[in-house]
């Protein structure tokens, strides 16, 4: 080969060696994919901004000046303000009826704890404000959106020398967010864990590609492999947005029921449903999405408060350890992730694999 296929023009304007950026909501395997090689972007949603500036302070003492980023999210379809309180006696009472018999039928206890799902910042839009003013307070190098549009910050952020990233499911969103002026696009298919657009990523990739321009895009659905990311950079893309593999990492603080369920899941074991949040997500079946799809099911509450009838029974799942009730967001790249290994043995495997690829169908060079 005569040029480096995978020292794109994203690796160099991040300076970095290798174009794989990890979403992770764990700040160990965000530093050591940082370490290694690559670019991390630490999810914060569901983080005070008390947490959120202590976590930004933790990873700069960990790698230095290298760059990393922070994923907030802006939806514009979620209550203003609201306690969690007063959000949950907002509740369609069809709903809530249906969860109560639900734990009658499956003898789910209340949970122990207060559920952590009530921490998500997404529950109104006055949270992510304030987790907003302090991930531009703190000049992270990169603000990621992973919902909404994030034109309404660009030039807050451009002020302080940071980039832009969003996250689009279609087309139409693109060319907004690259008109808006984003510093890069996140093109994600519908094989991606969690919330995630009806656009596989082997269509929507070269599809924003198409509209993009100079703004770099990202792929991101289902790379779990360097065969992936190798493909990605084929369909145009300057590197790929990965999350399922880096779960059942030897850093990742996810519980290690979760993990075993992740190591041994199938792609046709993932659901993608709007019964865990009131947004469409892919996850992991069990026995939550099951019940949803009785036939006496009523339709899943709208965002956020279908998320908050979840919430108590995923926190009920892991105070009583009931493995029927536990998911997580993955994406069907799940198949490939069959061995639990160190963060930074993910990202040069990865890279090997890929430039095998290349190998493969470009010859070495002589």
């Amino acid at each position: 080969m005569a040029k480096d296929p995978l020292k794109t023009r994203l690796v160099q304007e991040l300076g970095i060696e290798y174009p794989i950026i990890a979403f992770t909501h764990c700040k160990d395997v965000a530093a050591a994919v940082i370490n290694a090689g690559g670019f991390a972007v630490l999810g914060e949603t569901q983080h005070s901004p008390e947490e959120i500036e202590a976590d930004i302070k933790w990873l700069r003492e960990k790698v230095g000046s290298k760059p990393f980023g922070i994923d907030l999210v802006f939806p514009a379809s979620v209550p203003a303000v609201g306690s969690i309180d007063d959000l949950k006696a907002q509740i369609p009472e069809a709903q809530r009826k249906f969860v109560e018999e639900m734990k009658k039928r499956h003898n789910i206890p209340a949970p122990k704890k207060t559920p952590e799902l009530y921490d998500l910042g997404w529950v109104n839009k006055e949270t992510p404000r304030r987790q907003l003013e302090v991930v531009l307070e703190n000049n992270v190098p990169v603000l990621a959106s992973g919902l909404g549009n994030p034109a309404f910050v660009l030039d807050a952020a451009h002020a302080r020398g940071m980039k832009v990233w969003g996250l689009v499911g279609k087309p139409r969103q693109a060319q907004r967010e690259i008109e808006a002026g984003v510093d890069a696009v996140i093109a994600q298919g519908n094989d991606a864990a969690g919330h995630t657009g009806p656009i596989g990523t082997f269509s929507i990739v070269p599809q924003v590609v198409a509209i993009a321009g100079d703004t770099p895009v990202i792929a991101g659905g289902g790379v779990t492999t360097g065969r992936h990311l190798a493909g990605a950079i084929a369909l145009g893309a300057q590197g790929v947005w990965t999350g399922t593999v880096w779960l059942p990492s030897r850093e990742s603080d996810v519980d290690m029921i979760i993990k075993e369920k992740l190591l041994a899941a199938k792609a046709t074991d993932t659901a993608y449903s709007n019964c865990i949040s009131g947004f469409t997500m892919r996850t992991l079946k069990c026995k939550w999405h099951e019940e949803w799809e009785r036939p006496d099911a009523p339709r899943p509450a709208p965002a956020p408060y279908q998320l908050l009838l979840f919430a108590d029974v995923k926190q009920s799942a892991i105070d009583w350890n009931m493995p029927d009730f536990m998911t997580e967001a993955a994406g069907q790249g799940v198949d490939f992730v069959t061995s639990m290994k160190p963060a930074r043995q993910i990202v040069l495997d990865m890279v090997e694999e890929a430039y095998e690829v290349f190998d493969q169908i470009c010859g070495e060079d002589e």
